[in-house]
């Protein structure tokens, strides 16, 4: 089963929010064990615009505490509230789904990090990727440093992330932040094709593997050979129905 989520403000270019990285973390929890693929797709002409700019005037979002604010509260609550935000980008590797982002346009700053909390991004030709963080003195801070760096390596993620500069589809399917590279009249048909050859593999399978390659980084070469034959002895038992 496919599940979708759709970014759904075209007229200010799916710009983000705290209200909306709260809907996305709700839509996380309500993922129904039967999914094994989510889709993540932007209506309009940009995936994300990134950051609303509402959320550096003064007076922040209506209901949520500013920028300001945020500065003069503690270290633990200044801490708590930018772990809340990040809870919208973190369950998209859980290892139970496999996630996609059909990015088409600009993804900017949090849209940037956003199609990069996904497993996998399928772009149209015409995506922009660009992390411009450092220019309002800023950092990433909505879990994207993390792969960016295991996709491009940590020369190209610092300069992508210092100097702010555009990551066109090309470029991005070159380096390895896209999968996949289409027209954008076809992004929704490659999105769909991906989805279809994912459900064709074994789930638990998939699970399996999702761990072993999610883990692979942390592990030594040995500590990596001895999960790949404790994943396998598992899948083998499963496969004949041995139980311990």
């Amino acid at each position: 089963m496919v599940a979708t989520v759709t970014l759904n403000n075209p007229a200010k270019r799916n710009a983000q929010s705290p209200a909306l990285w709260r809907a996305l973390a709700e839509a996380g929890k309500l993922v129904p064990g039967t999914v094994r693929v989510v889709a993540l797709r932007a209506e309009g002409k940009s995936f994300s615009a990134g950051l609303d700019r509402q959320a550096f005037a003064p007076e922040g979002f209506d209901g949520e505490p500013s920028f300001l604010d945020m500065a003069r509260g503690s270290d633990s609550e200044l801490d708590a509230t930018i772990a809340g935000y990040q809870d919208a980008f973190t369950w998209w590797r859980r290892n139970d789904i496999v996630s996609i982002a059909a990015v088409q346009g600009h993804a900017v700053g949090a849209g940037f990090q956003l199609a990069l909390a996904c497993d996998l991004r399928v772009c149209a030709d015409d995506a922009q990727f660009a992390m411009r963080e450092t220019s309002l003195g800023l950092v990433p801070d909505l879990t994207g440093t993390h792969p960016l760096v295991g996709l491009v390596g940590y020369a190209r993620a610092l300069e992508i992330c210092a100097t702010g500069r555009f990551v066109h589809a090309e470029e991005a399917e070159r380096t390895g932040l896209a999968n996949l590279v289409v027209p954008a009249a076809e992004l929704d048909g490659a999105v769909q094709d991906l989805a279809a050859a994912l459900l064709a593999a074994d789930r638990d399978a998939v699970i399996e593997t999702k761990a072993l390659l999610r883990g692979a980084v942390d592990r030594t070469y040995e500590e990596q050979r001895a999960a790949e034959r404790a994943a396998q002895a598992r899948r083998l038992r499963a496969l004949v129905g041995v139980t311990d």
